[in-house]
């Protein structure tokens, strides 16, 4: 997946809306067949390098992180994945909930240059997607394509592969990741972790953005251990 749309008419419930589960009234599990399964999945915005070396800007909500290793999905026929497969570079640009608006409008935009509907809605073809969503384009350390500015997290990526899924419907890369920019208002002083009090990613959850809330506890094996989180355990 290289774009993501707001569909409110997924998973909207009308009138109050509780947002907790009561335990009490937990019953059976049904078999349900959703239309997607986007969980709550993290949003990125990836930067890649176009053939005449402008850079492209595509959101995806289809990547995990295992050690030094990103892994990537997006559709075929994207701009995204013709990109990748070309050349061997990109920038994973992690905005924060501030971003959602810009980043729903580059859902409806493609760097394809015969514009065609995907995901079920309409692709408006732009070649300068940083000016078009008022977004602020970056240079990175080591690849050629424009970081985004306004993001938290940054990641320059080498793209190791790059092949379709199994059914043939999705492109699926591995990156090994070569830098790591952040902004220092998200780090603890003096280390390289992430303060997840502070960093909140934007969240793609059944295709409505969220971020996280407060925090409910904390792993044993966490570099950052809280208060909060040792009277958790």
């Amino acid at each position: 997946m290289s774009t993501i749309k707001n569909e409110l008419h997924d998973s909207v419930q009308t009138g109050p809306l509780d947002e907790s589960l009561d335990e009490e009234q937990g019953g059976d599990h049904i078999d349900i067949t959703p239309g997607m399964l986007y969980y709550g999945n993290t949003v990125t915005l990836l930067s890649t390098l176009n053939a005449d070396g402008s850079t492209n800007l595509a959101p995806m909500s289809s990547t995990w992180a295992l050690g030094n290793t990103i892994v990537l999905g997006m559709g075929l026929g994207s701009q995204t994945a013709q990109n990748l497969a070309e050349r061997d570079e990109a920038v994973l640009n992690l905005p924060g909930p501030e971003l959602w608006r810009q980043v729903e409008s580059l859902g409806d935009m493609t760097g394809v240059r015969h514009a065609r509907r995907q995901h079920g809605h309409g692709s408006i073809a732009v070649s300068d997607k940083f000016a078009a969503v008022g977004l602020t384009p970056e240079r990175a350390e080591s690849v050629h394509c424009m970081m985004v500015a306004e993001a938290g997290l940054q990641l320059e990526l080498h793209v190791v592969s790059c092949r379709p899924d199994v059914q043939n419907s999705f492109v699926i890369a591995q990156a090994q990741v070569l830098h790591v920019h952040a902004d220092p208002r998200i780090v603890l002083p003096g280390t390289s972790h992430v303060d997840p009090r502070r960093w909140k990613p934007l969240i793609y959850n059944f295709r409505h953005y969220h971020t996280l809330t407060a925090q409910v506890g904390e792993s044993g094996i966490t570099e950052t251990p809280t208060t909060l989180g040792a009277h958790m355990r």
